[in-house]
């Protein structure tokens, strides 16, 4: 249905644009909040924008990838919901970092499924991105 260097590219994009969204929120809360959750944030920023960049242009994008795809997003959005829950900045804040690592839960049960719909990984990266603007423009 997908052609799979095209599947490479949307995720890479999306874990690009996730990375960026997380980089900025993280350099946003080091004026307001402690240095330990901010920095944290940072790093995940910058290792999904990486992963984003090396999604778009060095990894083709194998059966066996995609699904490989879906676990490091999954874990990177586990990652970024339990950093969320630890620095409970405000009830909107950690409702949202529930939400994203349900999402991040999704995203690895979605593994399974790789192999017929490989955009669900964009969709949930899109929804996160969604909630996490959503969160930010309510604080």
């Amino acid at each position: 249905m997908f052609l799979p260097d095209l599947v490479s590219v949307i995720v890479g994009l999306s874990l690009l644009f996730f990375g960026l969204s997380a980089a900025f929120m993280g350099y946003s809360m080091k004026q307001s909040f402690d240095d330990t959750t901010a920095n944290i944030t940072i790093i995940i920023g910058i290792i999904s924008a990486i992963l984003g960049f090396i999604f778009i242009f060095f990894i083709d994008s194998l059966s066996f990838l995609k699904a490989i795809q879906f676990y490091i997003v999954g874990l990177i959005m586990i990652v970024f919901g339990v950093t969320g829950l630890i620095s409970k900045k405000n009830r909107v804040s950690t409702f949202t970092s529930i939400l994203v690592l349900i999402m991040g839960i999704i995203a690895i049960a979605l593994a399974i499924f790789t192999n017929n719909q490989p955009i669900y990984i964009a969709v949930i990266i899109g929804l996160v991105l969604i909630i996490e603007g959503i969160s930010m423009s309510l604080d």
